[in-house]
Formats: structure tokens, sequence, C-alpha cells
């Protein structure tokens, strides 16, 4: 039996963190769809079209073992994209108390409506300071994202649009 598990976000753009999170989460299960959804609370900096393409580059360039697919998902819920790919285990990044809160109402929400599993997991210590918006933030400035995103995310951030 395959299992499969799910690890959903917005990754605009993906950061070190995200990559974290997919490289541990690829360690325990046997395919990983990294899941680009929509949040329609939060203003895109990139397309979604573009933010799977960089996160495609940047599993590779990380040379991340295991079967990972990105994709993304914009029509319905989380749980009938689990569903219709057999995923019974979603992986979420925590990086504080913030994102607790906010992420066990969805969790247990997510086990009722269909019986998915959500897994938080921790960042590596190097990382638990950088989010996407931090990120943008930070490039919008002209500062320097490296530190924070991978190699092809920072050159394509720093293309002038």
């Amino acid at each position: 039996m395959t299992r499969i598990a799910v690890v959903p976000g917005s990754f605009d753009p993906v950061t070190l963190g995200h990559l974290d999170v997919i490289e541990r989460a690829a360690r325990i299960f046997d395919e990983i769809h990294v899941l680009v959804v929509h949040n329609p609370d939060k203003s895109a900096l990139l397309p979604i079209a573009q933010r799977v393409s960089l996160i495609q580059e940047s599993v590779a360039e990380a040379r991340i073992p295991g079967q990972i697919l990105v994709t993304s998902w914009s029509v319905g819920l989380l749980v009938d994209y689990c569903t219709d790919v057999g995923a019974s285990v979603l992986v979420k990044g925590i990086r504080s108390q913030v994102d607790v809160a906010y992420e066990t109402p969805m969790a247990i929400v997510n086990r009722n409506l269909a019986k998915v599993e959500t897994i938080f997991m921790l960042p590596d210590p190097a990382h638990a300071h950088v989010s996407s918006s931090l990120v943008r933030q930070v490039a919008s400035l002209g500062g320097d994202v490296s530190p924070y995103v991978p190699r092809v995310v920072a050159d394509f951030l720093e293309q002038p649009r």
C-alpha cells in the first residue's frame, strides 16, 4: 500500500523552510503531492503556474529523493484533492503558536470531513523565522533573499518585471 501525503500551501514563493518540510515528508511517505493552492486572503505575487514551476525546479535543484508531484488545486476542498489521489495525510509546516492556532481548526474539520489526518512539522530552526510574505517584502524593497529561498527563486525574484 502506497502512503501518499499532500503538502499544501500558497508557496508564493517557495522558501528553504518549505523545501525542508517537503524533504522530511518525503522520508516518511512513499509519495508526496506538493499542492499549490489559492489563498483568497492573500494577494499573490506570482501566478500559480509560475509557483508550480519554481517548486519543481527547486525540488530538482535540492535533489530531494522520492516520488514528488508538484501541482495546483483551485476548485473544491483540499480534502477533495486528497480523496481523489488517495492521500490520507496532510503535512503542514508550523513556525509558531500563531500557525498552530490557525491550522488546528482546519485539521479537525479535514479529519471530520474526509478522515484526512494532519501532521504538523516543526521547521529547522534556521528557517523558523522565514515566511513567503517576509521574502516578498524583502524582495520588493530590493533586499537579498538568497539566504531564505532556493537559488532558482532568488534568481527569478532578481529579474526585473
